[in-house]
């Protein structure tokens, strides 16, 4: 028989019951039986030893298993279980060579290693073949029998969920037609079963429930080759397709996926030779769960190396990506489909949970991704929302219009993004992102109200404190009857026009009442803590101010010009007035009176303590009163209000007097002085001596009038020193200090007037050369008219001097 496909065989299980997992697996790949899926079946042979089985399978299914030959005597040829791929067949057949039964070399061991290898074949075989001799059909002890009871006993510990095919291979048929031998043979199958022990759960349970029973009969190959041949050729059609439904290996219900035939065949050999039952329905959950393990693990191997997840998972980590979701679920989707597709005939309750478990670390290696790029959206979005808000705010809009606006604008633009992100096979939640970019939002909105409430709030202050610190400092400067309620009337024009200023601002902001009322009440407090603040600062300097006020108005004449003190001034009033005016600033800066109900009477216990309590200590130095300023408190004034206590206004008031005396004193002797001055003319007695006793000398002048000119010409003489040595004001601070002074001055003056008095007389001579020398008359003249010169000039000094004098004194 031609064959188109080279045969594949391997020894599965060798003598001595080890099982070839590298041999399976070699053939498998060589065949390629991974790819079938359920679309494949597995036939195995027994019968006794030397019965030609192997024979029958190299021409049923074309392999190469090895024949015995005859011409060497009957022995043992096939050792183990050997496995074949069958040519030239469709869907692929695997078929197996069972080592014969009741052969001599195995001796005593033979039953235990028939057991197993029966009891394999059928767990593993769609269809399993039994080798018989025609002329032991109806044999009470042929040799079928013992196979026939291996077979169904060890069928007891399977719990298998389909039907297996025993074909009966009636070997050297006679004369004796089918027909009537196949009744005999299913009689005696029949016997069999009923006489071998069942568990309890099948006492009653007919062969049909586990067995599809065929039976077929072949002409001796030795005396019949031909039609041996031609009946083999046969019997093979009923192979091709036999996993259709009604063919020799249709019931596929508990069949092992191609892919997990290695592995379930390697554990039911196990399980067999550790002599326990193989229980088959657990086993395909094994063989289903090792499997599906095996291909999800190299699915989510070949994920974690795709090219496409790996450019992906390197973008994500420097930015948002356009259609992340969409391409992951793409790669996500395509592996799982592979997986699908490998696992699909394997168990469904195990493919699902491999399938299962696959999805979640699948989505566990991508949740970092997709996480990273929920960061990037979050950041965006709230980047761009802050830019978008600045931009609102800067534009003239109102803050909560804007803040509204911006904050609904991004957060559906976040959930655009995130949108885009979704992995359709994750159900993950992005509400938390989702608060988080709302928190940070909202965190932002507050950050930003509060910086410009803020703002608001440091402009208005300023302005408060701009218009409220310099008029109060003036008001305060000039402390008057009218500064407090001045400083009232400035207090309350100012804070309303700040609140109300404020309170127009503050609308755009969508504040709650209690809200705004706070900002506002703390703007009214602040106007009052500016007032305070500079009322304080006002009256740490208090006593400067005192004595400043005292200074002008004690120096100073009602037209603000300084005071000369000619004789005439009463410096006792005036002195009284400047100490009143000073008494009155010291009571207003006392304490604060900022509200209309603010009334006390300092200034009248300022006045009669200390002002009018010398009076009265004069007039009555016997009776003894309370002091009203030994007190650290005032009447009707809180402490908070105080500024100055009356124990302080006494002290400052002490030091006030004492540090004003000087001035008092300064201006009384200025006068005195001023009054010695214009005294010059001697007392009547003294003039009436002179003119008694000098009336000779006169008499004496009068005849000679050239005593007069003499005596005129010393006068000027007299009067130009006066004037150019400013005799009057050298002696102002002191007569020895004055006459030491004009002793150094005396000589270098009489000096420069004679110096003055030479270069006139050459600048006239020079003027005129022709004049006549001796005329005598002329040059007196000219000196006379010098000396009127010289005379004009010293009267004008002394006038000046007599203007600046009292100026100096001052």
């Amino acid at each position: 028989m031609a064959n188109s496909e080279e045969c594949c065989s391997t020894q599965l299980i060798d003598g001595d019951g080890a099982f070839n997992a590298t041999g399976i697996d070699r053939l498998i790949k060589e065949v390629k039986l991974g790819e079938c899926g359920l679309s494949y079946a597995i036939v195995s042979i027994m019968g006794p030893q030397s019965s030609g089985k192997s024979t029958l399978l190299n021409h049923l299914f074309a392999t190469n298993f090895r024949e015995m030959d005859a011409f060497r005597g009957r022995s043992q040829t096939t050792k183990g279980i050997w496995l074949a791929k069958c040519a030239g067949i469709e869907p692929c057949t695997l078929v197996m060579d069972l080592e014969g039964t009741d052969g001599r070399e195995r001796g005593e061991d033979d039953t235990a290693f028939e057991k197993q290898s029966a009891l394999f074949a059928l767990a593993v075989s769609d269809i399993v073949l039994i080798n018989m001799w025609c002329h032991d059909i109806g044999r009470e002890q042929a040799a079928n029998k013992p196979l026939l009871k291996t077979v169904f006993q060890v069928m007891m510990r399977l719990f298998s969920p389909r039907k297996t095919t025993l074909m009966f291979v009636i070997r050297d048929k006679t004369r004796t037609p089918l027909e009537n031998l196949e009744p005999v043979l299913r009689e005696d199958i029949q016997k069999i079963w009923d006489s071998v022990p069942k568990p309890e759960a099948h006492k009653e349970t007919p062969l049909s429930e586990f067995f599809n029973v065929e039976v077929v009969a072949l002409s001796s190959y030795e005396e019949k080759e031909e039609q041996f041949k031609e009946q083999v050729a046969s019997l093979r059609q009923r192979f091709f397709h036999s996993i259709a439904p009604g063919g020799l290996a249709g019931d596929r219900r508990g069949v092992v996926p191609a892919s997990g035939f290695s592995f379930s065949a390697q554990q039911i050999w196990k399980v067999i030779k550790e002599n326990k039952d193989l229980d088959l329905p657990a086993h395909k959950v094994m063989v289903a769960t090792v499997r599906c393990e095996e291909i999800a693990n190299e699915k989510y191997a070949d994920f974690s190396g795709n090219k496409e997840w790996s450019q992906l998972e390197e973008a994500v980590q420097s930015g948002p990506i356009s259609g992340f979701g969409k391409k992951l679920s793409s790669i996500l989707d395509t592996c799982l489909s592979e997986y699908d597709a490998e696992a699909t005939y394997f168990d469904e309750g195990v493919r699902t949970g491999k399938r299962k478990q696959l999805e979640e670390k699948l989505l566990q290696l991508v949740q970092p991704a997709f996480q990273a790029l929920l960061g990037h959206i979050r950041s965006g979005s709230l980047d761009k929302f802050k830019e978008a808000f600045d931009k609102a705010l800067n534009g003239g809009e109102a803050f909560s219009v804007a803040a509204c606006n911006c904050s609904e604008s991004f957060m559906a633009l976040f959930d655009e993004g995130c949108a885009d992100a979704v992995i359709t096979q994750a159900n993950w939640d992005t509400s938390k992102v989702r608060d988080k970019l709302k928190r940070d939002i909202e965190a932002h909105i507050a950050s930003v109200r509060a910086a410009k409430l803020a703002e608001l709030t440091a402009l208005y202050e300023a302005k408060l404190k701009e218009a409220l610190s310099g008029p109060v400092e003036a008001l305060l400067d000039g402390a008057n009857s009218e500064t407090w309620p001045a400083i009232r009337k400035l207090f309350r024009r100012e804070t309303e026009s700040a609140v109300s200023g404020l309170s127009s601002a503050l609308s755009g902001f969508d504040m709650d009442e209690q809200s705004k009322g706070k900002l506002l009440s703390s703007m009214e407090a602040y106007a009052r803590g500016v007032v305070e603040a500079k009322t304080k600062e006002e009256a740490g300097r208090v006593l400067i101010r005192m004595k400043d006020r005292f200074t002008t108005l004690f120096s100073h004449d009602s037209d603000s010009m300084p005071r000369v003190w000619t004789g005439n001034e009463d410096i006792r009033a005036i002195t009284k007035t400047a100490r009143s005016s000073s008494l009155k600033l010291l009571s207003v800066m006392a304490a604060i009176r900022l509200d209309d109900g603010d009334a006390d009477n300092i200034e009248n216990t300022l006045s009669l303590a200390l002002v009018d309590s010398t009076n009265v200590a004069a007039k009555d130095r016997n009776i003894t009163t309370a002091d009203p300023l030994a007190s650290s408190t005032w009447q009707e004034v809180s402490s908070s209000k105080t500024l100055i206590t009356p124990v302080q206004c006494k002290s400052l008031w002490r030091q006030f007097k004492a540090e004003t005396e000087y001035s008092v004193s300064q201006a009384i002797s200025a006068q005195e002085a001023n009054k010695r001055n214009n005294n010059w003319l001697p007392p009547p007695w003294a003039i009436v001596a002179l003119i008694v006793l000098g009336f000779n000398e006169f008499m004496t002048l009068l005849r000679n009038p050239l005593y007069l000119g003499v005596i005129f010409v010393g006068f000027l003489l007299i009067k130009a020193l006066w004037v150019q040595l400013d005799v009057a004001g050298e002696f102002r601070n002191g007569a020895l200090p004055g006459l030491l002074s004009l002793s150094s001055k005396l000589v270098p003056t009489i000096m420069n007037m004679i110096k003055r008095l030479a270069d006139e007389g050459a600048n006239a001579a020079a003027n005129d050369p022709h004049r006549n020398p001796p005329l005598a008359s002329k040059n007196f003249t000219n000196e006379g008219n010098a000396s009127s010169e010289m005379s004009s000039s010293a009267s004008s000094g002394l006038t000046e001097s007599d203007y600046t004098s009292p100026a100096k004194q001052d």
